[in-house]
């Protein structure tokens, strides 16, 4: 009698909804499988040693050399990148929207609040993280998170408050769903995948019970793993629609101790009630079960989940990299130089052809041949030519730094020519063209809406009041203001001080020294009508000066009166010092000295 086989719907029952989503992610898994490929190869090509692991290892070469090009490129515009979105130790500002969201107070606090949360949330090491992303897969995605922390005392067992406020978390490109043909990206829904222990899920369901976890998903997981304990492959028909990532097969999944969650984030609709509901947040477990469907509580309208691309493409929200077109490049590096290695290797040890009788020999320095009359040894050497790849590979080189749009200025190295202070300055603001759109198009679209939605889930989420430390810089001391939520309610945006506005400070300030350099800005008739105290105040904006408070009125003419009065003060102090103390019963102390002031010898 030959054995029953069982469907895993049969055995597992999944869930409607559950159902669904895990074959929409399925679905969007499969339309982006050449952009995954394409993505394993540039990730090959930069973290190789040696051409063995990359698509170079089917060329016939002797040698197996590497040039992490793509690496060396990869790093520097990392380096650059970081360097302009965060070039100074203010990284924020707030613009309000009213005459009460303007006032100082206001200003104040959220800038206070929101800059503690980036420094001690981690904010600048997680959007390098998220740049790395931007470089390799040019497309980096973000989530904002609101996070409570508390650890236990091991002597005591009293908690101990952590970091409690927003705080960004990257979102891997390879663990997130969407649908790639939405015009953009907030129109489409999203599911993010995440793999954890039953551990881990049951500490995550203790430790956040107001995210509103099913109370019976737990034990659901668990009897789907007893049934599943005593069946064999050949038991189990195997569903298509179900492919677990990173196991041999499906059953293999429930025979372990991990948990897929798929978390979907959009709109649902229900066809059998013609039901819409909005801003939904749906958790998906094991592909089978719903432990969580609720409306997302985001006074924005939208989950926090941003996404920026380095390339768009025309009809599909997944972006082009700086490497994507590199690659050829790369492999035409690595293919030139392990030819010409294999030609040198050739020149050094070449092939010999062999006529007539010749008696075997070792070749080397002073060996002798024995041959026949007839017998010959003849070296057959490669064309020298080749020896010349070196002047086409650093040719490629340069073109792949152009194009991944990272100027050799930014790099440190000087175009050649001579050329005027001003000549340079518009040669490097072009060079730097494209890396500053890049730069630019990334603090506009990720970085300032994701400041946005951290001031929004904290003031959201925050209890009745918040400390927060701020640095006194003219003090030169730590005060701590205690923030209430109605200090961080008001009408505006935070705009992040990055690339924006350190590439048109720069700029703005290279052309006031241009200026004030030149013979129209050396002209006394021309300085006659250029106010001082607005030019000071300009230079401390570009600068960002502004919280030192380096511009007053007139204050260098007060602190000049006042180290004048601080001098003559101080001379007069030097002057009593100097003049000699007598005794005061001595009738000739009256007069200043020993003999009277001013006395000589009678």
């Amino acid at each position: 009698m030959p054995r029953q086989t069982f469907d895993l719907t049969d055995l597992i029952r999944p869930d409607a909804l559950a159902y669904q989503i895990a074959n929409q992610y399925q679905e969007w898994e499969d339309m982006r499988n050449n952009w995954l490929e394409e993505k394993k190869e540039i990730r090959d090509y930069i973290f190789a040693t040696d051409t063995r692991g990359t698509t170079n290892a089917s060329l016939p070469w002797k040698n197996s050399i590497h040039i992490p090009k793509l690496c060396q490129i990869r790093d520097n515009l990392h380096a650059n990148y970081m360097a302009a979105l965060f070039p100074t130790d203010r990284p924020i500002i707030w613009e309000g929207d009213d005459e009460d969201s303007e006032t100082g107070p206001k200003r104040q606090a959220i800038e206070a609040y929101l800059t503690n949360k980036m420094r001690l949330g981690d904010f600048e090491t997680e959007i390098s993280r998220i740049v790395l992303d931007f470089i390799d897969y040019g497309n980096c995605f973000g989530v904002v998170d609101f996070i409570v922390q508390f650890t236990e005392d091991p002597i005591t067992g009293e908690p101990i408050a952590g970091f409690t406020g927003p705080k960004l978390r990257r979102i891997s490109p390879l663990d997130i769903v969407f649908n790639p043909t939405a015009a953009t990206w907030v129109d489409t829904p999203k599911i993010i995948r995440s793999l954890r222990t039953l551990g881990s899920l049951k500490a995550d369901m203790a430790d956040n019970p107001d995210m509103g976890y099913a109370q019976d998903i737990l034990d659901r997981v668990v009897e789907g793993r007893h049934k599943m304990s005593g069946i064999s492959q050949g038991d189990v028909a195997k569903n298509s629609g179900f492919q677990m990532d990173g196991f041999d097969s499906w059953l293999n999944y429930f025979q372990s101790d991990m948990v897929e969650i798929l978390d979907f984030y959009g709109d649902i609709y229900d066809p059998d009630t013609q039901e819409l509901k909005r801003n939904q947040v749906v958790t998906v477990v094991d592909r089978s079960y719903v432990a969580r469907e609720t409306s997302h509580p985001s006074w924005l309208g939208q989950p926090p989940i941003f996404h920026v691309g380095w390339r768009l493409r025309p009809d599909n929200l997944y972006a082009m990299g700086p490497l994507d077109n590199l690659v050829g490049m790369q492999y035409r590096i690595d293919h030139l130089e392990n030819a010409k290695a294999d030609a040198f290797d050739l020149i050094v040890h070449p092939v010999m052809k062999i006529t007539g009788y010749v008696e075997d020999f070792e070749y080397g320095p002073g060996e002798r041949i024995y041959a026949s009359e007839e017998g010959n040894v003849e070296f057959m050497r490669p064309d020298t030519t080749m020896l010349n790849a070196d002047t086409q590979v650093a040719l490629y080189e340069a073109k792949m730094e152009e194009m991944a749009g990272a100027p050799k200025q930014a790099m440190g190295q000087r175009t050649p020519g001579e050329k005027t202070a001003y000549e340079v300055q518009i040669l490097e603001n072009g060079a730097q063209r494209i890396f500053t759109n890049k730069t630019t198009y990334f603090e506009k679209v990720f970085i300032e809406p994701v400041l946005n939605a951290m001031l929004e889930i904290g003031r959201r989420n925050m209890g009745a009041s918040d400390m927060i430390r701020v640095f006194d810089e003219e003090l030169g001391m730590a005060e701590f203001m205690k923030i209430t939520k109605e200090d961080i309610t008001a009408k505006g945006k935070i705009r992040p001080v990055g690339a924006r506005h350190f590439a048109r400070n720069a700029n703005m300030i290279q052309n006031l020294t241009q200026f004030a350099t030149s013979a129209l800005g050396q002209d006394p008739a021309v300085n006659a009508h250029i106010s001082g105290k607005k030019l000071a105040k300009l230079m401390e904006q570009l600068l960002g000066m502004e919280r030192f408070e380096l511009v007053q009125d007139n204050i260098r003419v007060t602190e000049q009166l006042e180290t004048t009065q601080l001098a003559q003060t101080a001379q007069q102090m030097v002057m009593e010092q100097m003049q000699p103390q007598g005794n005061p019963n001595d009738p000739n102390a009256m007069a200043g000295g020993p003999q009277g002031a001013g006395a000589g010898p009678v």
